[in-house]
């Protein structure tokens, strides 16, 4: 069983910063891609930043240049650096892990998601 929790969430003025974190726990053999996704209400979830376990990173257009994810490798945790943030960055951010191998299977690969963490940019 792999579980993904996330924390940092919070309330943030336009322009501040935030960071958020996620941590994979359980009997992992390896991951190969960790991200954050967001849903803002009556929206669809949208992809925000990914990242490799060799670090090749994707972002949406919409983050570039005020958003970093970065990766620990050894503690199967990702980050989410946000900066200049506005009101439309407001949303559940959920952290994905895509091509998890277990120790019991690592030839079988899961993907698995959080429980989400708000964010809300306001004044």
């Amino acid at each position: 069983q792999v579980q993904l929790v996330e924390s940092g969430g919070g309330l943030v003025q336009p322009g501040g910063s935030l960071r958020v974190s996620c941590s994979a726990s359980g009997t992992i053999f390896s991951i190969y891609r960790m991200g954050w996704y967001r849903q803002a209400p009556g929206k669809q979830r949208e992809l925000v930043a990914t990242i490799t376990s060799g670090g090749i990173t994707t972002y949406a257009d919409s983050v570039k240049d005020r958003f970093t994810i970065s990766r620990d490798n050894a503690k199967n945790t990702v980050y989410l650096q946000m900066n200049n943030l506005k009101p439309e960055d407001t949303a559940v951010y959920y952290c994905n892990a895509d091509r998890v191998a277990t120790i019991a299977t690592p030839r079988s690969y899961l993907e698995v998601w959080g429980q989400g963490t708000l964010v809300t940019v306001s004044s």
